[in-house]
């Protein structure tokens, strides 16, 4: 069943890739059309800013991430043994090169993996869960971790975070264009239609700017939630301990105290919701309820 799921997650991963596409084609018409007054150039423009952002983001994913989540490479096991040790055998049985293990200086408990491969991952997590969870409860984390490298959900969550990276970076770009508008050329000065070019160039950037990290957004919380759930499965199978991973989860439920540092691009790698919002019922939420994992748990190992 497990397989199975890997299966259809893969299969709406190369949807979700397509959308992205579609998106770019879309943003890069705007720029094509109000920059460069050729269609296919601003669409190449946006493809080819996306390309290299997403080349670069995959290859230097752990370094780029950790750094933007001002997370700190443990070096032996020394600086954290029970962490360093936990993830040791959790790697063993998984049958996976041991991760790099990295702790982040904030009270609010959270954990997240990244990387591209097995071969190139990493886990992370911040000094409140590791004060909060007993052993058995922090194995139950961490093996949900090392799920989501063993079922390369860490690949297809590294891409996602460097495309919608792109898409706000582009967005932003477009959103603040208006401040340098090319008819500054003395050949537009005396254009009576100058004004109203720039005066919807900044309405439409305006817009872009706005949905662009929501789009972003709400495709990350498609990749997100379905492979939280399989890797809350898989991270139990791997301990044959549902029950650390349930207590795990239930007092992640009860902390309402947001990370101080979020990254918007990455914060829908992490465990759990890093900015505790619990608004719209969830809606945009790119994480399922806490309370849903723990009754699927409980559903699939009673």
């Amino acid at each position: 069943m497990i397989y199975e799921q890997i299966d259809r997650n893969k299969r709406k991963t190369y949807l979700i890739f397509f959308v992205f596409f579609l998106i770019l084609v879309a943003i890069g018409s705007f720029l094509g059309l109000y920059f460069f007054d050729n269609l296919y150039a601003g669409i190449a423009t946006a493809l080819v800013i996306a390309i290299v952002y997403t080349l670069i983001t995959y290859f230097q994913s752990t370094s780029i991430v950790m750094q933007m989540n001002g997370a700190r490479k443990l070096k032996s096991a020394k600086d954290a043994p029970d962490l360093w040790h936990i993830v040791e055998d959790l790697s063993m049985v998984a049958d996976i090169p041991l991760p790099e293990i990295y702790i982040i200086d904030d009270p609010s408990p959270n954990a997240f993996a990244t990387g591209r491969d097995p071969q190139h991952s990493a886990v992370a997590v911040t000094s409140g869960l590791y004060k909060m969870m007993d052993r058995e409860e922090l194995e139950g984390v961490l093996a949900h971790e090392i799920s989501h490298v063993r079922n390369y959900d860490i690949r297809v969550s590294t891409i996602s975070v460097a495309l919608s990276s792109a898409i706000i970076l582009i967005c932003s770009i477009i959103g603040n264009a208006y401040r340098w508008w090319i008819p500054m050329r003395d050949d537009d000065r005396d254009n009576n239609n100058s004004g109203a070019i720039r005066a919807v160039l900044w309405i439409v950037g305006l817009v872009f700017a706005i949905i662009g990290p929501l789009i972003a957004s709400l495709v990350q919380m498609a990749i997100s939630r379905n492979r939280e759930y399989l890797a809350d499965v898989s991270g139990a199978e791997l301990t044959r301990n549902p029950q650390g991973l349930i207590n795990a989860l239930g007092k992640l439920e009860q902390s309402t105290k947001p990370m101080k540092r979020v990254d918007d691009a990455s914060a829908a790698l992490y465990i759990d919701d890093p900015t505790k919002k619990k608004r719209f019922s969830g809606l945009f939420d790119t994480h399922p309820p806490l309370d849903k994992r723990i009754a699927a748990l409980k559903k699939t190992f009673e």
